[in-house]
């Protein structure tokens, strides 16, 4: 099958670029150093190449994700970064054979995890991103909660979340002092694990024992800025619909681009706005109805969600059509 063959908008992932994303990153964060979050792309034959690079346990953000991974035989070292206050499926879960680890920050969650039989947690430390996550101070209070529940504590988890994308180098100072609170907590709280960072922070994040990126597998325009050594493996396929005088019309709109990190791109172009089902753009060059244009998501994590699949492509070649299956909860 070709690219020009599908039906647009349809989601597209350049092989050579995600093998190289893939082997860039393995050689930064070897093994368990990097714990590969699949909330990125929710799609296990994507996970199972971050596998296959030697990543066994993996961060996941829903329930669904984990009993996803899990019966894909990808179930390892699961860790659910992230409250939850019905574990029961998760404990399930674990009851077949599945290493599931789930973020605690309150007694309640700590409490849900026990009763739904989820024997580890990481206590979640607010590091200054101001979601989830206790305060450092009382790290070592739930830490011990934990344990009288019966709760195996593996460590702290802290997600310094505000920084991914700010600049360096004082995103490489800011990522110090946030980790600095949490390595303050993990002496309260002990364990093995100091699990945090993601694709912004990789390589200023020297502290974390893992780091939970995710992005760096398929890219957006958002991270692209920041300079990495990865590139954009991802981009959603359309079809130029409208031709006019100083603009064209591509079928990809907002229900197929994630959008809270701003505009798409088009190479060779200027991108105006996006609507329902159209990005209206000013092309360098004259396009006609029926051209096929790669637009590239500002934000790949919800743009992945809003598609049922996902097509593996070298050139304008199709090579394999893999299920979004981590969708939904």
């Amino acid at each position: 099958m070709l690219i020009s063959d599908l039906t647009t908008p349809a989601l597209l992932v350049e092989r050579d670029v995600l093998d190289a994303n893939l082997a860039t990153m393995s050689a930064a964060l070897p093994g368990p150093r990097l714990r590969p979050h699949v909330k990125a792309h929710k799609t296990t034959a994507l996970a199972r190449r971050q596998a296959a690079h030697g990543h066994e346990g993996f961060t996941c953000a829903t329930v669904r994700e984990c009993e996803v991974m899990a019966a894909a035989g990808l179930g390892a070292d699961l860790l659910l970064a992230n409250e939850v206050l019905d574990t029961r499926r998760l404990g399930a879960l674990v009851a077949d054979g599945a290493r599931v680890t789930v973020a605690v920050d309150s007694p309640e969650t700590i409490a849900a995890a026990a009763a739904g039989g989820v024997g580890e947690v990481l206590v979640d430390v607010n590091v200054g991103l101001q979601r989830c996550g206790c305060t450092p101070e009382r790290a070592g209070e739930l830490a011990a909660a934990a344990r009288a529940a019966g709760l195996h504590v593996r460590g702290v988890m802290g997600y310094e979340g505000h920084l991914m994308l700010v600049p360096s180098p004082e995103r490489a100072e800011r990522t110090r002092d946030a980790m600095q609170v949490l390595l303050r907590a993990a002496a309260d709280v002990g364990g093995e694990v100091v699990s945090a960072g993601g694709t912004g922070t990789y390589l200023d994040n020297i502290w974390a024992t893992e780091i939970q990126a995710g992005s760096y597998a398929l890219m957006d325009t958002a991270y692209a800025r920041l300079g990495h050594p990865f590139g954009q493996a991802l981009s959603v396929l359309g079809t130029v619909i409208s031709v006019s005088p100083g603009h064209a019309v591509v079928d990809v709109g907002l229900k197929a681009l994630g959008m809270d990190h701003g505009l798409p791109a088009i190479e060779g172009a200027e991108v105006r706005r996006c609507s329902d089902e159209h990005t209206t753009f000013v092309p360098a060059e004259p396009v006609r109805v029926g051209d096929r244009v790669r637009v590239l998501p500002a934000h790949v994590d919800p743009t992945v969600v809003l598609h049922e699949r996902m097509h593996l492509v070298d050139g304008e070649t199709v090579l394999e059509t893999w299920p979004v299956d981590m969708r939904g909860w």
